[in-house]
């Protein structure tokens, strides 16, 4: 999908691969240590992670910039990015904060019971960007710390990696919480609410085969027109658009942050005709496919140097 001889450079997948011989698998550091150590211009390049990256600024405002959205930061703010997202911390360089660096499978065992039971982890009902009250800020801040401190203590790794466990655990769950108590009244709680939460993990989970809404309605035991009236409240749009918009940001990333053809992407998002994927794009984006992957090629040039 190049022309010959232009080289097209994807945006750089990182794994994790903790300095020296640190025995964790769990880090924690200051967002000012990691400019020490890479460098600005690297800091601020995009890449994709094979790990999660929770992000809580102490001081100072920024920009960070996930999957194609500006997200503006102020102290206290949370950040999660997820596996797959494309995350740069921007140009911006006098501001500081924490970051927790940590792999899915970290977390507690008895939540992967869960997740096998009810399709529910400790990750799912957290956004990706929040914004605490002063003191729920604080406290955030002091949990990332207290886990900072204990990284260091020097105790054998098995017995680190629990205490770990159960801090992270305890982490996330304040920061769910947190995000629960934000929303409007007791609205996180009603039964249009829960019926959302559950439609939009499906979504992530099946948007790429389950195209329609009635496939969702019929999973979740419920009628299409109440699966609608809890999409719109909760998201402000019907299911059908809801679930567009998951499949167009990952017809996106592809575009953005692959080399594969257009027809690679059609079939990985569950378009068995091209023309269709082609028609689809360019009404949810406004542009078509490859207008959208050139659009993107001076950044991706640029975020790909050496390093």
């Amino acid at each position: 999908m190049t022309k010959k001889g232009r080289r097209v450079l994807e945006i750089q997948r990182l794994d994790y691969q903790p300095d020296g011989d640190y025995p964790l698998d769990l880090e924690i550091f200051r967002v000012s240590d990691l400019r020490r150590r890479v460098g600005t211009e690297i800091l601020g390049s995009t890449h994709r992670y094979a790990f999660l990256t929770l992000l809580c600024v102490t001081r100072g405002a920024c920009t960070q910039l996930v999957d194609f959205e500006s997200v503006p930061c102020a102290p206290g703010s949370l950040l999660l990015v997820r596996q797959g997202m494309a995350h740069s911390f921007g140009a911006t360089e006098d501001w500081d904060g924490w970051l927790v660096l940590f792999r899915p499978e970290f977390l507690l065992p008895s939540s992967l019971i869960e997740v096998s039971r009810t399709g529910v982890s400790d990750l799912d009902g957290l956004p990706t960007h929040l914004v605490p009250a002063e003191t729920e800020a604080a406290m955030v801040t002091r949990a990332i710390a207290q886990m900072h401190d204990d990284t260091r203590m020097g105790a054998a790794a098995e017995d680190m990696h629990a205490l770990l466990r159960y801090q992270l655990c305890a982490l996330l769950t304040r920061i769910r919480i947190i995000h629960a108590q934000n929303k409007a009244g007791g609205a996180a709680r009603s039964p249009a609410s829960q019926r959302f939460k559950e439609f939009e993990l499906l979504v992530e989970k099946h948007f790429a085969t389950w195209h329609h809404a009635s496939r969702y309605a019929e999973r979740m035991g419920c009628s299409e027109k109440s699966l609608a009236r809890a999409t719109m409240d909760s998201a402000g749009v019907n299911p059908k658009a809801f679930i567009s918009a998951r499949i167009v940001l990952e017809a996106k990333r592809l575009l953005a942050h692959t080399e594969l053809s257009v027809s690679d992407i059609a079939e990985r998002i569950g378009f068995n005709d091209l023309s269709n994927f082609v028609k689809f794009f360019k009404r949810e984006a406004e542009c078509t496919s490859m207008e959208f992957r050139r659009q993107q090629m001076p950044f991706r040039s640029s975020s790909g140097s050496e390093g």
